[in-house]
This record gives C-alpha cells, sequence and structure tokens, in this order.
C-alpha cells in the first residue's frame, strides 16, 4: 500500500531558516518578546485603530482560562502551556510539527492605552485582546480678553 504525501518543496528551507532564526534570537537575545523558560511562542498580529490595539494570538490546543494575561508598567504579557499529546500503545509518531510546552509572549504598549478597560477572549484557538486607547486630550481654544 503506498502513502500518499503532500509535495512542499521549501518545507523543509524553511523549517531550517526558522529554526536558525530562533537559535540567534535566543543567543543575542534580539527577541524580548519570548522568554527564556518558553519551548513555543505563538503567533500574533497586532491591528491599530483610531480608538484602540486588537491583538490577536494563535494558542490551538490551549484552553483560554488557562493563559495568562497581564499588564504591568505598561507590557503586556502572554503566557501559559500547551500540553503534549499522549502517544497511545503500537502508534509511531511520523512527523511532529505542534509545538507542546511553555509559550510566553510580552509586549511594550504606549502612553496612550487604558491599562483598566484592557479585555481579552478566547475562540477557535485563538485570543483576542482588545486594549483601548485613552481618549486624547482636546485641543481647547482660549479667548483672549483685553
Amino acid at each position: 500500500m503506498a502513502t500518499l504525501m503532500r509535495y512542499e518543496p521549501w518545507a523543509l528551507h524553511r523549517d531550517l531558516i526558522n529554526e536558525v532564526n530562533r537559535f540567534f534570537e535566543r543567543a543575542v537575545g534580539a527577541d524580548e518578546s519570548s522568554g527564556a523558560t518558553a519551548e513555543w511562542a505563538p503567533a500574533v498580529d497586532i491591528e491599530e485603530y483610531a480608538d484602540k490595539f486588537v491583538l490577536y494570538a494563535d494558542v490551538p490546543g490551549v484552553d483560554p482560562k488557562a493563559i495568562e494575561v497581564t499588564l504591568e508598567n505598561g507590557v503586556l504579557t502572554l503566557s501559559g502551556t500547551r500540553e503534549k499529546t499522549v502517544n497511545q500503545n503500537g502508534v509511531e509518531a511520523m512527523r511532529t510539527e505542534r509545538a507542546s510546552g511553555r509559550f510566553f509572549r510580552r509586549f511594550s504598549l504606549p502612553d496612550t492605552v487604558d491599562a483598566e478597560a484592557v479585555s481579552a477572549k478566547g475562540a477557535n484557538g485563538v485570543l483576542e485582546i482588545v486594549i483601548p486607547k485613552r481618549p486624547a486630550a482636546q485641543p481647547r481654544k482660549i479667548t483672549v480678553t483685553q
């Protein structure tokens, strides 16, 4: 019986580049958003709107209630753990690409955010964090009197 596999000619090349980049980031401390104790870091998208920032973190297989989100001194921190799946007897892992273990990401936020109004929710393996901006001080017209 033949096994069909999807042909991805650049997959190994891409994986090698990603591993080398992660190695150098850890070695020289270039990426301050991942922790020394983290086994992996979730992919994150950040969108900026006029009144808020929205951060989307890919955390498939992680219970949203088990993710720790903290905001302290202008630094937003995401951390948690994705448990490794337990292999059953007689099952041989042919390929393992999904990282497991502890994850950690850290982001410095601008002074314009409203730290008291940050909210987070998780659904379908994506953690969404809404970070409102404080209302900007509106210019005020001052009347000059004589």
